[in-house]
């Protein structure tokens, strides 16, 4: 079998290929659709900026800044600096995408009516950048901004923390001096919003080339973030780099074109209209703009001004992608670092080790150089002072033992301004540092710690006033300060954490801040005064604000504080994002409320927004642990479960582990699985599009044989097509035929078209369910093929050669096909000539019912390596 697809007992797909990566990428494409069909389509969508034609006027705002940003186009130019390598995996990936999504099952495309689009071999790109697009932080610059305008310059680094938008994560390795084992340990977690279906797929990966376990994000192949090779493992958080910048731009409308103005004056500025479409209402039009330091997401050009947003990705056209093939052949923590120096955005802390005892603690991306003012706020674009100067070096740190990465200010720190509050990294050091050793099994314990170190700001004030009649402030001030689901005390406490963080909103000076209309509305969750008041709590408390009496806001909140009837838990509870949440039909689709531990400044990192709500909507999307002494001892976790299709077996078997802080096993042995090749290697591709250069596209579709039937007759019973043996027959005869070969499962039949116009048929079948395969030792991968070029008139010289490209492009997309098996008449010289240029070997002559044919084979390895050369 070329390729195998397995399970394990949760449903985590093992995926493996006899031949190559190229196949084996194809195979994690076709799984990505059935798995996940809704979530990645959506998210392609969410990268053309196209999903309010699905989700209706509440996608507005996204698709608009998609557009605006150019995610598309940036994608576009980062696959184009590839290496041709990672292009053909990229597109080998693609491939199995379009193969199986129209077929997929996703009750959510019949309820929204949404008809699966074609992928292009960029698409990958577009939605890593769509899902990552963010995570600099750059809103934050508008908020400090704003904070400055209002409260004073001093005030703004009240706010200098990891913002409410902002991805975080836990990670940390134990050295092999450190570990039971003599190995070395990774484990963490990352934190991003909870979605359903999961924005992590467990899944294994394995081809000649690499054998690899890890978190894939569906939509993109390979393992970027956090994978086992069974040599090395890797790990990352996010730096919370500031890599992006926003520039204030003069614009203004000329004799019919736009200008900016920048250090040498007015230019013209590319610009364009587009369109959105909405379900359920009015197309919406706006203006695309870019400048030189790159597209307006704010204004235009009939406020005369706008914000312009650099960042790396566009200004360097690469994403980075050349580093994830090189993780999956990763044997070394040698090999991670080299991997890692092509990344480019987001910028992460990278965290690995190998089977030899190495190690690695580096920072990997691209930050600019510039004057730390950037970093501060929005800068004008008519300085040159604030341009970028090159980029800057990448942090690194010896391990000594054991190593920390919690998106505190630490490695990263010359690379950013807003840091998470050092309480995570802080305690995850002190729990390694209770023993000397420590064993895999016993990670856990780390992963579900609630011991909340932000608390103790608020409780010292609590010291500071009398007790309340309520006999809140003695119970917290013996609290042992964890954040358990089934404590009254952590419930007490974020109720008087909720009251004083509404008092602070509501407060005169600080309501001066609150301005919803201020920037476009994608930047709320930066720029919303209740969430920045929430995640600014300590920072407020410690420090002050100028014209608050801290003390009496304190004292006004406990005085409304009651000892909380319920435990944490009660309130503190799931609420995984779908698309459809909120909407008639988001019950059918949302995963249930369950009870939860930790707090946002818990290494158990369940977080909510103080004074808005205790829902948690953010936490560990994911939990692992590797082990570098065995792997099979390696463990992980997801919120919900390995299938993205609601009411599936698997959609939601791992929620209730998760919510106890459990993990499950790393499966690795494949006769302790459940294969389910047979699907994947009869697997016929529904549709396929080729663009030829000087020639034109070339699709290739099912033929509906009611529908073709009128060129399918005119075709095949022509006198150039003799060979095709039906001259003679009546159009129901023929009709008849294409209907039996629908029908069957192992004989399909496409029509050809070149840039729309049909130029040939193809027939494809497996040799063992046809009457060639008793004529010769069929091999396991055999796929039998049969062209019929259209009329002459249809093509010119060289047509023949260009159509064979495409045409064999299609049968090895699929990795199950390793020989094309063709066997012409063996009195058509002209077609078996034409067969070995294109590098068929011929086998022997054969005889079949209807005719002497000559059987001629094309191997997949000679197909490849004639690519390699024409390349």
């Amino acid at each position: 079998m070329a390729v195998k697809v397995s399970r394990d007992a949760w449903g985590i797909p093992h995926l493996r290929s006899d031949t190559g990566a190229r196949e084996l990428a194809h195979l994690q494409g076709v799984n990505a659709a059935r798995d996940r069909a809704w979530q990645i389509e959506l998210e392609r969508r969410r990268s053309l900026g196209s999903s309010a034609a699905v989700l209706g006027p509440a996608a507005i705002a996204w698709d608009r800044f998609a557009r605006q940003v150019r995610i598309d186009d940036t994608a576009q130019r980062c696959f184009a600096s590839l290496q041709d390598e990672t292009k053909s995996w990229l597109t080998a990936y693609v491939d199995g995408v379009n193969a199986a999504l129209p077929s997929a099952d996703a009750p959510e495309f019949a309820a929204t009516g949404l008809i699966p689009g074609r992928w292009q071999p960029w698409s990958p790109i577009a939605i890593w950048l769509t899902t990552h697009v963010l995570f600099a932080g750059y809103p934050t610059k508008l908020w400090r901004e704003q904070v400055s305008r209002q409260l004073g310059p001093e005030a703004a680094d009240l706010f200098a923390i990891e913002g409410p938008g902002t991805a975080g994560s836990n990670g940390w390795l134990v050295d092999s001096n450190r570990s039971t084992t003599g190995k070395p340990i990774v484990a963490g977690d990352p934190h991003r919003l909870i979605e359903s279906p999961g924005v992590y797929q467990q899944i294994h990966l394995v081809c000649p080339d690499y054998d690899v376990v890890g978190l894939a994000i569906p939509g993109v192949p390979g393992i970027a973030h956090f994978g086992h090779t069974g040599h090395v493992a890797w790990a990352i958080t996010n730096a919370v780099a500031d890599s992006q910048d926003l520039y204030r731009e003069r614009l203004r409308r000329r004799n019919g074109q736009i200008e900016a103005e920048g250090p040498d004056g007015w230019y013209v500025v590319p610009a364009h209209a587009e369109f959105i479409e909405v379900a359920g209402g009015d197309p919406v039009e706006f203006e695309v703009i870019e400048t030189q330091r790159g597209p307006i997401v704010a204004g235009g050009a009939d406020e005369g001004e706008g914000l312009s947003l650099r960042l790396p990705p566009r200004v360097l056209e690469s994403i980075g992608f050349d580093a994830l093939p090189a993780l999956l052949r990763a044997k070394t923590v040698h090999d991670v670092d080299a991997a890692f120096e092509q990344w480019v955005e987001p910028v992460n802390v990278v965290l690995a080790a190998d089977t030899a005892g190495g190690t690695l603690h580096r920072a990997a991306g691209r930050v600019p150089e510039r004057p730390e003012r950037n970093s501060e706020q929005t800068v004008p674009a008519t300085d040159a002072r604030f341009e970028w100067q090159g980029w800057k070096p990448m942090p690194r740190a010896t391990v000594e033992g054991v190593a920390v990465m919690a998106n505190e200010r630490g490695l990263a720190g010359p690379l950013g301004y807003d840091f998470a509050p050092p309480h995570r990294a802080d305690r995850i050091t002190a729990l390694l540092a209770e023993r000397d050793r420590w064993s895999p099994s016993e990670m856990a314990a780390i992963h579900t710690d609630t011991f909340n170190g932000a608390a103790r700001v608020l409780l010292d004030h609590l010291a500071r006033l009398k007790p309340d009649a309520n006999g809140v402030r003695d119970l917290l001030l013996a609290w042992d300060r964890r954040m358990d689901a089934d404590s009254i005390e952590a419930a007490t406490f974020a109720n008087l954490r909720s009251a004083v963080a509404r008092h602070l909103a509501a407060h005169p000076v600080m309501a001066r801040l609150d301005d919803p209309a201020a920037y476009p509305q994608i930047f709320d969750l930066w720029t919303g005064l209740g969430t920045r008041i929430a995640y600014a709590l300590e920072n407020i408390l410690v420090r002050g604000v100028p014209g608050i009496d801290l003390g009496a806001v304190v004292r006004a909140a406990l005085a409304e504080t009651k000892v909380a009837a319920e435990p944490w838990g009660a309130t503190h509870r799931l609420f995984a994002l779908h698309a459809f949440a909120g909407t008639s039909e988001g019950a059918d689709y949302q995963a249930p409320a369950v009870v939860l531990a930790g707090d946002n400044d818990c290494v158990w990192s369940t977080t909510s927004v103080p004074g808005v709500s205790d829902i948690c909507v953010r936490g560990s999307v994911a939990r692992y642990v590797w082990d570098l002494a065995d792997r099979s001892a390696s463990r992980w976790i997801v919120p919900l479960g390995a299938s993205g299709i609601p009411g599936h077996p698997h959609s939601q078997d791992q929620l209730a582990l998760w919510q106890r802080g459990e993990l499950v096993p790393v499966v690795t042995d494949w006769s302790l699985l459940t294969e389910e090749d047979s699907m994947y290697a009869s697997f016929a591709p529904a549709a396929f599009t080729q663009v030829v250069d000087g020639f034109g596209e070339v699709s290739i579709v099912p033929v509906d044989p009611e529908r073709d039937l009128d060129l399918i007759y005119s075709w095949v019973t022509a006198e150039r097509a003799r060979f095709w043996g039906m001259t003679e027959h009546s159009r129901e005869f023929v009709l008849e035929i294409y209907q039996h070969l629908d029908s069957l499962a192992t004989h399909h039949t496409y029509l050809v078209r070149r840039d729309g116009v049909p130029v040939a048929l193809l027939q494809t079948y497996q040799p063992e369910a046809d009457p060639v395969g008793e004529c010769y030792d069929v091999q396991p991968g055999d796929i039998g093929a049969h062209l019929l070029l259209g009329p002459a008139e249809a093509y010119e010289p060289g047509f023949t050669g260009a159509l064979m490209k495409v045409f064999l492009a299609f049968l090895f997309c699929d990795p199950a096909n390793q020989r094309i098996v063709a066997e012409p008449d063996a009195r058509n010289a002209k077609v078996v000539a034409r067969l070995e240029r294109t590098g068929f070997v011929l086998g022997p002559e054969i005889e079949l019912p209807d005719k002497r044919a000559q059987l001629a084979f094309l191997t997949r390895e000679t197909y490849v390596a004639a690519a390699r050369v024409s390349a």
